[in-house]
């Protein structure tokens, strides 16, 4: 598991580490302990900083940590951030589609009409 270092959303490492830990059968305390584990030197000053006894449960931890973190969110895209992906005049084809398609990945349900109407027009 990639360790978190503050640079990216907090709710997906939290994801990652929740659903290897289901496949454990491990107590609130281990699920505590072993998230320290998952956090790089810049993140693991933030757990250090913590008051004793702040933390009563896994739960309480994890709501901490996206308070903290939250800042990295990801930010909602949207069919309209298309439009600013062109092709370029010394660009591939392939290169220009390959970054759109990227790009559409991040964008939750998207109409398949925006997604032609941003191909095409970044061409």
């Amino acid at each position: 598991m990639t360790s978190y270092d503050g640079m990216f959303d907090p709710s997906h490492h939290l994801s990652n580490f929740r659903s290897r830990m289901y496949l454990t059968d491990a107590s609130d305390a281990i699920h505590c302990k072993a998230f320290l584990t998952t956090l790089t030197k810049t993140t693991i000053k933030w757990f250090d900083n913590l008051l004793p006894r702040s933390i009563t449960s896994f739960d309480d931890l994890a709501k901490k940590f996206l308070a903290r973190f939250s800042i990295q969110k990801d930010k909602a895209k949207h069919a309209p951030s298309l439009l600013g992906i062109k092709q370029g005049d010394q660009k591939s084809l392939r290169s220009y589609m390959e970054r759109f398609n990227r790009a559409c990945l991040d964008i939750q349900s998207i109409p398949t009409e925006a997604a032609i109407m941003g191909l095409i027009n970044g061409l």
